[in-house]
């Protein structure tokens, strides 16, 4: 019967120990997890301000290059007609790819519509 006892003390050391290893294993991996959101975020967080960055930069582009062209064409036509010019094609194009992306985006309706 002694035996039965060592061997009935020693189930439940292993299973104190397999639950405590259970736990701490739990707990290491709910850290690390933590850690790669974090690493993700921050990822995450520094590419959206670059990219915001960026996008003001080509804003900043776009509007010397449209100066630049009025100033182009100042000498050719005068300053009112250059920016009038200037602005009209500028209005034309945006009107064109407005009308493309409509276009895109009735093809995409038509392609998911059951």
């Amino acid at each position: 019967m002694p035996q039965a006892e060592a061997l009935d003390e020693s189930v439940r050391d292993t299973l104190a120990r397999l639950y405590s290893d259970g736990r701490a294993y739990a707990s290491a991996e709910m850290d690390r997890q933590r850690l790669r959101a974090g690493i993700l975020g921050t990822g995450v967080r520094d590419a959206a301000v670059l990219a915001l960055v960026a996008l003001i930069l080509l804003f900043s582009a776009i509007v010397a290059l449209l100066v630049g062209l009025i100033l182009t064409l100042e000498r050719s036509i005068g300053p009112l007609w250059a920016t009038l010019a200037v602005v009209g094609g500028t209005l034309l194009a945006t009107l064109v790819l407005l009308l493309l992306a409509k276009a895109r985006i009735e093809c995409m309706k038509k392609a998911i519509t059951p």
